[in-house]
């Protein structure tokens, strides 16, 4: 069986460690030159130090920028502008994955893209969080979409809102989202996040779309 058949068949998924490739190549006498070899032929490609995907003519499937993201840095989950997308919220995508995490900020420039990770409370991590299933079994964390619009708001430093006009202003002009849309977010939600971040923006954010919901009805 030749190094590539032997790899597909002891691992699994387009995403992998360090620990499973060494699994991977335990036959072979010296699996850390055999790993150089890899890299170099583009057989496998290092996302970061002990994370790698598999390349482009040796994957079964596309691999998760998702999954990636949530093994890059942790604890994170995806979140900000990158899953207001994911959701539907806003019609541009985003560049970069963007997550959230209860760590320093960081960013990750890497073969497989740039993912940028904001801090937030550690008291708010899991409020509004979801677990997004694939096909294969495996899953990723992300924030739901009243999360990543309260990251959004609490994380962006120039966003400079105090009325709940302004604040509506932003959402439907700068952001693009649909009023529809805005008005079926949880409010109890966002409440219960602008306490956990101890937010005033967000509380704006959740009144806002509380007068938005008033004035439709």
């Amino acid at each position: 069986m030749d190094i590539i058949s032997t790899l597909r068949k002891t691992i699994p998924w387009e995403e992998f460690d360090y620990q499973a490739l060494l699994q991977a190549l335990k036959d072979y006498a010296h699996p850390r030159d055999k790993i150089t070899d890899l890299l170099a032929k583009g057989i496998i490609v290092r996302v970061k130090k002990g994370l790698y995907v598999f390349g482009d003519a040796y994957r079964t499937r596309p691999y998760s920028r998702e999954i990636l993201a949530n093994l890059i840095y942790g604890p994170s989950c995806v979140s900000l502008e990158y899953a207001l997308h994911y959701h539907g919220l806003t019609p541009e995508g985003s560049a970069a994955l963007t997550s959230v995490t209860t760590k320093r900020g960081r960013q990750f420039q890497t073969p497989v893209g740039l993912f940028l990770y904001r801090t937030i409370p550690e008291t708010g991590f899991h409020v509004g969080l979801q677990r997004v299933e694939l096909d294969d079994g495996r899953a990723f964390l992300l924030a739901g979409p009243e999360k990543a619009l309260a990251d959004k708001f609490r994380s962006d430093r120039g966003l400079q809102l105090r009325s709940r006009r302004g604040c509506l202003e932003y959402l439907l002009d700068s952001l693009r989202i649909a009023p529809e849309d805005l008005a079926r977010l949880d409010i109890v939600l966002l409440s219960s996040l602008a306490a956990a971040y101890q937010s005033p923006r967000v509380r704006l954010l959740a009144d806002s779309i509380g007068s938005l919901r008033k004035e439709r009805t």
